[in-house]
Parts: C-alpha cells; sequence; structure tokens
C-alpha cells in the first residue's frame, strides 16, 4: 500500500485559535505570580527584631517589593490579559505575532514576550494600521521600523473568558466595516460613575497625539466626546513608560475643571497601571501654594449669579474685570509693578545701632540689589535683616555688651528695622496693585470682620496672587512639574496658563480643551492664537474632530444649536446610529408628572441618566420633585466632590466634562435659553453630555435654538 500522508490539518476558527492561546497565556501568568521573591517574613518574638536592617536585608525587601507589585499586575491581568493582536512582518525579518495588553508580561522561565505593552514602540502599530493597504512603520529606539500587516484582531476578555474576536484587517480579503464594528461594540456600552481607560480602541488620530513628543507642548482643540479627557491621561502612562529616568509620576499633574470632575476621572490612570499623578484644580493648587493665606467664597453664588437668567449689573461690572485680570498685558503690569517696587523698597535712612555706627544706606541697598540678587525679594530682605542684627551682636561683642538688655535692645532695633520695609505679603501688594491699575478695583476682595478670619478673593485673583507669591518666595522644588496636562482649558485665561509656567521650567504640557464648550467666556481664551503665543519656542496644535460619545443623531442635533455662531470646529460623528433626538411640549402644571414618566422609561434601558436645568434652583426644585415621587436622584452641585451615577439633577453648566447614557433636558424654551451664544454653548454642553438617547421638555414656546426641531 502506497504511503499518501497526512492530510493537512485545517486552520483553526479564530475564535477557537484564540480561545486556546488565551490558555496558554493565563497558565504563564499563574506559572508568574508562583515565581519570583517574596516579602521576608520577620518573626515578632525574635529579640533581634527592632534592629535596624542590614544593607542586604534592606536590598531583599526592596526586590521583594517590586516583585510583590509585579505580582499584583500580573493578578490584574488574570482577568483581561490583552486586548488585541497585530501580525506584523519587519523588512527583511520573520513575522511576529503581537499581543497588545495594558501591560508586557513576559514568559518566567524563557523571557519570551508573551504580551506587548500598549505604550510600546512595535505597538503603535496596532493602532496606527488603519486597513489602507498592507504597510506599516512604527519608530523604535533604533530608528524607523518598516513592515507589513497580514491581520490585525480586536480580542475582549473579560474575568479570563474570552468574550468577543472581531478581525478588522486580513490581508487578501475585502474589509467590510469591521474597523468600525468593533468601536461601535464598545461604545454601545452603558456608562458607571466613572470614566475608563480606552486602551482597546484608541484611534489613529488619538495614538498620534498621545506618542506625540514630551517636549514640544500640544494644544488640542477637541470636540465634545472626542475622547480628549482620556487621551491626555493616556498620555501620562505613555510618558512615564517611556522615559522612566527623566520623568516621575508624583512630579506629573493634571489640572482639571473641579473637585467632582477630579473624581470622575480618577480610576483611569489605575487602570493603566500608574499611581501618584497629581489630579487637582487649579484653585486648590493655588490656594496650597499660598498656605491658605486666602481663601475662596462658595462657589456656588458666583455661579449663580453668572448663570442667572438676567445677570446683575453687578455681575457685568465684574464680568468685565474678570476678563482684564485674565490677560497676559495685565500679568506685565504686576510684572512691572513688582519691579518697581522692588527698586524703592530698600530704606533710605541709615540704620542706627543700639550699641555702635550706623550702617549707612547705601551698604544696605548694595546687600539688598547685588549681593543678594539671586534670591527672591522676601529671602533677600530677611538676609539683610538678619546681616544687619548679626553685624549689631558683633558690635555688642566687640564692646563687652553681652548682657541680657543689650540683647532686648539689639532684638527690638532689629524688628523696628524689619518695619521699614514694605509689608511683603501676597494681599496687601496685590491690593495696592489694583489700587493702581486704572481698569480695576478691589471689589472682588472681602476683608474679614471677625478676628481670625481669611479674607475672601475671587478664582480670577488666584493666578496673579500666584505671581506675586513667586516674585516674594520664588518656586518651591517641590512644586516643580516634570508634565503638566490642564483639561477644560478653554475656562483657564493667558494668566493662568503663564503663571503655571514657572512651574514646568521644561514647558512640557498638555493643554485641551473645546471652545465651542467656552461656558465662561470671560474667565477663559477665544482663540488658540493666544494660548500658542504663551509658547513662542513652539507648539503643536491638533485638532480632534470626530465625537465617540455621542449617536449621529444626537451629535447631529447638538451641531445645529451652534452652527448660526460659526464654531471653529464642528463635531464630526461617529456612524453609531440611534434613537431619534426628541423635543417634546408639555404643559406647564403637568411638567413634573411628564418628567417622572420619562425617566420611569429611561431607567429601565439606562445605567446613568441626567435631568439637566437651567439654572441651581431649578434643579433644587426638580431634586425634590423627583425625591417625592420616590425616585433615588442625586443633586449635583458646585461643591460636590463626587458623583454617583444612577439619576442625577444638574445644572446644565455643571455638566461639562460628565457622559451619561441618556440625557434629559428640562425647560427648554424661550424664557431658559435665547437664541444668544451663551445659551447655545449651554445647551450644546447639554446635549452633547448624552450617549444613547437624547430628549428636550419644554413649556409654551420652545427655545429659538431649537426652533426648528419643532413641528409646525
Amino acid at each position: 500500500m502506497s504511503e499518501t500522508g497526512t492530510p493537512p490539518r485545517p486552520a483553526l476558527d479564530p475564535y477557537e485559535e484564540e480561545k486556546q492561546h488565551l490558555e496558554r497565556v493565563l497558565d504563564i501568568i499563574r506559572g508568574a505570580l508562583e515565581s519570583g521573591p517574596r516579602m521576608p517574613v520577620r518573626d515578632e518574638d525574635d529579640e533581634d527584631a527592632d534592629e535596624a536592617l542590614t544593607a542586604d536585608v534592606v536590598a531583599d525587601v526592596a526586590v521583594a517589593e517590586m516583585a510583590e507589585e509585579r505580582r499584583h499586575q500580573l493578578r490584574r491581568a488574570l482577568s483581561d490579559p490583552y486586548f488585541g493582536r497585530i501580525d506584523f512582518q519587519p523588512e527583511g525579518e520573520a513575522p511576529q505575532k503581537l499581543y497588545i495588553g495594558k501591560q508586557g508580561i513576559d514568559h518566567p522561565s524563557t523571557g519570551e514576550r508573551v504580551v506587548l505593552d500598549w505604550r510600546a514602540p512595535a505597538a503603535s502599530v496596532f493602532y496606527s494600521f488603519t486597513g489602507q493597504g498592507d504597510e506599516a512603520r512604527y519608530e523604535a529606539p533604533g530608528g524607523e521600523v518598516r513592515g507589513t500587516v497580514s491581520l490585525k484582531r480586536n480580542i475582549v476578555v473579560r474575568d479570563g473568558d474570552l468574550v468577543r474576536v472581531v478581525d478588522s484587517y486580513v490581508k487578501g480579503q475585502t474589509q467590510a466595516g469591521s474597523v468600525d464594528e468593533f468601536l461601535l461594540y464598545r461604545l454601545a456600552d452603558s456608562k458607571d460613575s466613572r470614566l475608563h481607560d480606552i486602551v482597546a480602541t484608541i484611534q489613529a488620530e488619538q495614538n498620534e497625539v498621545i506618542r506625540a513628543d514630551k517636549n514640544v507642548p500640544i494644544l488640542i482643540q477637541g470636540v465634545a466626546g472626542s475622547g480628549k479627557t482620556t487621551v491626555a491621561l493616556h498620555r501620562l502612562a505613555y510618558l512615564l513608560y517611556q522615559h522612566p529616568e527623566k520623568l516621575r509620576a508624583d512630579k506629573m499633574v493634571i489640572f482639571a475643571p473641579s473637585a467632582m470632575f477630579v473624581d470622575y476621572i480618577s480610576e483611569v490612570l489605575p487602570e493603566l497601571g500608574v499611581g501618584d499623578v497629581q489630579q487637582t484644580t487649579f484653585a486648590a493648587f493655588a490656594l496650597r501654594v499660598l498656605d491658605h493665606v486666602v481663601l475662596l467664597p462658595d462657589p456656588a453664588k458666583r455661579l449663580r449669579e453668572r448663570f442667572a437668567l438676567r445677570p446683575s449689573q453687578a455681575y457685568e461690572a465684574m464680568r468685565r474685570e474678570i476678563e482684564v485680570k485674565g490677560r497676559v498685558e495685565t500679568l506685565e503690569a504686576l510684572q512691572a509693578f513688582l519691579q518697581d517696587m522692588e527698586k524703592k523698597m530698600v530704606p533710605k535712612r541709615d540704620v542706627p545701632s543700639p550699641v555702635g555706627p550706623p550702617i549707612s544706606a547705601e551698604t544696605i541697598a548694595r546687600w539688598f540689589h547685588v549681593e543678594y540678587a539671586r534670591y527672591p525679594v522676601r529671602q533677600r530682605r530677611d538676609r539683610v535683616v538678619a546681616r544687619v542684627k548679626r553685624q549689631w551682636e558683633m558690635q555688642a561683642k566687640e564692646a563687652g555688651k553681652a548682657d541680657k538688655s543689650t540683647k532686648r535692645q539689639i532684638a527690638a532695633a532689629a524688628r523696628e528695622f524689619e518695619r521699614a520695609w514694605p509689608d511683603l505679603e501676597p494681599l496687601p501688594i496685590y491690593e495696592s496693585f489694583l489700587r493702581h491699575h486704572p481698569d480695576l478695583s478691589l471689589a472682588s476682595i472681602q476683608r474679614p470682620t471677625k478676628y481670625g478670619a481669611r479674607p475672601l478673593v475671587e478664582p480670577e485673583d488666584l493666578p496673579l496672587l500666584l505671581a506675586i507669591h513667586q516674585w516674594l518666595h520664588g518656586v518651591d522644588a517641590r512644586d516643580v512639574f516634570h508634565h503638566v496636562v490642564i483639561d477644560e482649558a478653554q475656562d483657564f485665561s493667558p494668566a493662568h496658563i503663564r503663571v503655571l509656567q514657572a512651574y514646568c521650567p521644561s514647558l512640557s504640557f498638555t493643554i485641551l480643551g473645546d471652545l465651542s464648550q467656552s461656558i465662561h467666556s470671560e474667565a477663559g481664551f477665544r482663540d488658540w492664537d493666544e494660548v500658542r503665543a504663551l509658547f513662542p519656542g513652539g507648539s503643536r496644535y491638533v485638532e480632534m474632530s470626530v465625537s465617540y460619545r455621542s449617536t449621529y443623531e444626537i451629535v447631529s442635533f447638538a451641531n445645529r444649536i451652534l452652527e448660526p455662531f460659526r464654531p471653529k470646529v464642528l463635531a464630526k460623528p461617529v456612524f453609531r446610529s440611534g434613537d431619534p433626538v426628541v423635543v417634546e411640549p408639555v404643559a406647564w402644571d403637568g411638567r413634573f408628572d411628564a418628567l417622572m414618566e420619562r425617566l420611569s422609561e429611561e431607567s429601565r434601558r439606562a445605567t446613568t441618566i441626567a435631568v439637566l436645568t437651567r439654572t441651581e434652583e431649578d434643579a433644587h426644585v426638580y431634586h425634590q420633585m423627583c425625591l417625592e415621587s420616590g425616585l433615588d436622584a442625586h443633586l449635583l452641585t458646585a461643591t460636590q466632590t463626587h458623583y454617583e451615577g444612577g439619576i442625577s439633577v444638574v445644572p446644565v453648566y455643571l455638566a461639562k466634562g460628565l457622559e451619561f447614557d441618556s440625557v434629559i433636558i428640562v425647560d427648554a424654551d424661550e424664557a431658559h435659553y435665547r437664541a444668544d451664544e451663551r445659551d447655545a454653548k449651554l445647551l450644546y454642553v447639554g446635549c452633547t453630555r448624552a450617549l444613547h438617547r437624547l430628549r428636550l421638555l419644554y413649556c409654551d414656546r420652545p427655545s429659538p435654538l431649537i426652533q426648528w426641531a419643532v413641528p409646525d
């Protein structure tokens, strides 16, 4: 009988292939968890247990701590070891199957790279490759690597089980929109109370921003839902991975718009294996640097004034001052004022000594302006006073006067000499500048009447107060950052950014915002050119115009609201079709009942729902009606520090940055939303909070901003 040979084994189904591979990887992870050094256990009864550890033991403990941290990462990887695969063949080399995950995983015995960290250079092919041809390339430490791609596969693993396999590119096959299939699958997920990482669905334009050069400030104009906040957080994780010798997590900072937003984004970096990055607001940072010598008033009061249906004349006057204080020209005027003050602050008279000849005014001036010129002003003054006192003490010693009476005289004379200098505290200096400036007043400062209470200032005063603090004290090394992220930057003034540059000498900034959401227009900038001008050494401007958050219907509806005001960039929706936007009239006396019915409907299919009101007063009313109807609703206010999920009732101006499965905008009538740019931006912000469903309720006449959506 002739030998015919073994028939070739048929190719495995992609799901079966990946299921087998997943089991192999999970076995490797389990094996890695059993290997490596363990934390040494010390006997509590050991007589030497309290003695200092030897250098060898300290080293062993450090190694064991690193191994324990690695085991912690591996335990997390057991649930979700990777999310993608790219089959890539570099030119002149063998093909590679690269599995991409949140962290790199090596075989504990062979050192084989089992999973590639998403931040690794080769992993960028997974994100940048779009299937237009088979060629791909990436930048490696040794130079550019070119090659071809034969497969790009998206994989979903949950709790160690293979859930989904989607091939977005197979060489030789026609791609029928499968690139969008996996993205749309992930975008259809419901929201919870926290923002999460997007490593599995980073798009090519987002990947480009994440991997941008750390030494070039990057300015991002990102439309609502473009993922700019998440991209900035992933950029921090990427920079730390790429530059471990130059960057430290605890020397990186994210400035967010509110404490509640800080809480909302707080889980993204830990999900990416990054800890210790500072996440704060500019106000919290400034007050800490100023040692809390001033406080801010209740933020809700200012917001009520700013977003009142009819702003008061007093606030209109304050609005003009807010704008002036945010200008770089005002900051430069302050610096000129301080320089002039510095020239004149040294006492002009000779300083009499209680025990000897006086010290001449010329000598005091030379010490201050020449010998101590490298120190900040407050340190220079203190050094001069201390030197004067030391010289008197030397005179007393030479004269043989070491008695307590002489010492008291010297101490009293030193205090008197110090009082001859100007008051070198930030607030009095700032008040003097405000009196000096023709367009500013003291209206934003509230001096306390109660003894021991601290003065109140407004948020727009903080950049100028920080500039004075820098002049007085310099920048503390503990406050120097390696990289700064500014989120919702359209609400930052140029003065904010200029002052922050002193705390990041490398000028390594990621600044992101959306001018279409600049609802605090008097407090921010109006054009990105104003920000570019702050970086004369160069910066990179990027537009992220694709909105991934909302359905096609919601993005299109929101764009129509803004179109009459000619925004710089309109959002381009991902074609994820959903329910039509509903614009619905309700009777005034039945508006609460109508809302409760709609909430009851939405609660059956949504995890997070927002009821957006025009004012805080309305939010309190609607929230109370929800409670009286038995709904477990949360009221979000300006002082809130946590976002709970579920049903939230929130003034529309506090919703920026958040997102919800469903949004119901109440009172969308002409009395609450007028046909002006500010109200258009408020309504746009409200509409673009919705991922899947949007409904607007109005009484009497609809807002002219949405009149086109109401049938005749």
